[in-house]
C-alpha cells in the first residue's frame, strides 16, 4: 500500500497527459535524483541514493486521469504531508 496516493482528473488526450506525466518524472529525477522509466501507461520510479533514498513508485496515466503513488521509506514518514502537498501542486501545475 502506497504511503501517498493522489490521483488527478483530466481532459487531455491520453498522449499529451503521458508528456505531462513525464515532465513530472523529470521534475522529481531533477530534485530528487530519482531513477524512471515507463512501463506501457506507467511511470515507475525508485531513488536508490540522495535525499529520498528508499522511495519508489508510479504515475499512472488513462484517459481521464493520473494517479501518483508513492511509498516512503520509514524515516521519511515523517514527512508525508509536506510530500503530499507538493505532489498535489506539480499535478495541479502539469495537468
Amino acid at each position: 500500500m502506497a504511503t501517498i496516493d493522489v490521483r488527478r482528473a483530466h481532459t487531455l488526450t491520453i498522449g499529451e497527459a503521458k508528456k505531462r506525466a513525464e515532465e513530472l518524472a523529470s521534475s522529481m529525477q531533477q530534485r530528487l535524483d530519482l531513477d524512471w522509466h515507463w512501463e506501457s501507461d506507467r511511470i515507475v520510479f525508485a531513488a536508490s541514493r540522495g535525499a529520498a533514498r528508499g522511495t519508489s513508485g508510479s504515475v499512472a496515466v488513462t484517459s481521464t486521469d493520473v494517479r501518483v503513488q508513492i511509498d516512503l521509506p520509514l524515516l521519511l514518514r515523517v514527512m508525508k504531508s509536506t510530500v503530499e502537498a507538493k505532489v498535489t501542486e506539480k499535478l495541479t501545475q502539469v495537468l
